[in-house]
C-alpha cells in the first residue's frame, strides 16, 4: 500500500485495524454513535465490534475487492478526530 496509514492504525489482512479502549460502555457507545454519523455521511461503513469499553475496527472497501483504499484511510483519519 502506498497510502500513509493514519496514526494508531495497522494494515493487517487487507484491512486497517485499530482497537480503542474507553472508561466504560457509555463512552464507547457514544464514540460509536459519532463514528456512525460520519461513516454514513461518507457513505463508507466500518466492520466493527464492541465489547463493554472496547471498540475494534477493520476498514476495507468491499466494492474494491475487500482491500484498503483511500476511502479507508480517510475514514480512519476521521475516526481519530472523534475521540
Amino acid at each position: 500500500m502506498h497510502m500513509k496509514i493514519p496514526e494508531g492504525w495497522a494494515e493487517n489482512n487487507n484491512a486497517l485495524y485499530r482497537k480503542f479502549e474507553f472508561k466504560d460502555f457509555s463512552q464507547a457507545f457514544a464514540f460509536m454513535v459519532r463514528v456512525a454519523i460520519e461513516a454514513e455521511r461518507m457513505n463508507h461503513h466500518p466492520t466493527w465490534k464492541n465489547v463493554y469499553n472496547r471498540v475494534e475496527f477493520w476498514l476495507n472497501t468491499h466494492d474494491a475487492g475487500d482491500v484498503v483504499t483511500e476511502k479507508d484511510v480517510k475514514l480512519a483519519e476521521k475516526i481519530n478526530t472523534l475521540l
